[in-house]
């Protein structure tokens, strides 16, 4: 068996991005490792993304991270309403259907749902 768990990725301010992540996607705090400058984020099924402070002049921001959620075109409206800021609203594009924000540092955020993957995408899974 094989299972991807955990995630890390570097940011440039942890604290902004820790309030991010649990104030916009809703991650929670797992445990904070100050003299590391690294914070460990779950989400509700119990993956961790490690967020870790690094120098500005050695960060990279290109990665994506894509999250599911129940319904990306409520959870799209219900977001917008609370004042989050997406690139663009649910829609198709190479990697399916759905929306995408960015993380303070400039990370994509993709959110997506099973049913319109399947429903307003071309692509199918193998499951």
């Amino acid at each position: 068996m094989i299972k991807f768990d955990h995630l890390r990725i570097p940011v440039t301010d942890l604290t902004r991005s820790r309030d991010w992540y649990v104030r916009v996607l809703g991650l929670t705090v797992e445990f904070e490792v100050p003299d590391q400058k690294t914070v460990a984020l779950q989400d509700s099924e119990g993956f961790t993304i490690f967020i870790q402070e690094v120098p500005g002049d050695v960060m990279t921001n290109d990665c994506a991270l894509w999250f599911q959620v129940a319904d990306v075109d409520t959870t799209f409206a219900d977001w917008s309403a609370r004042g989050v800021v997406f690139a663009h609203e649910p829609r198709k594009s190479y990697w399916g259907y759905g929306a995408e924000l960015a993380d303070p540092d400039g990370y994509l955020i993709r959110l997506w749902d099973e049913r319109s993957m399947k429903e307003k995408s071309a692509i199918t899974s193998s499951r």
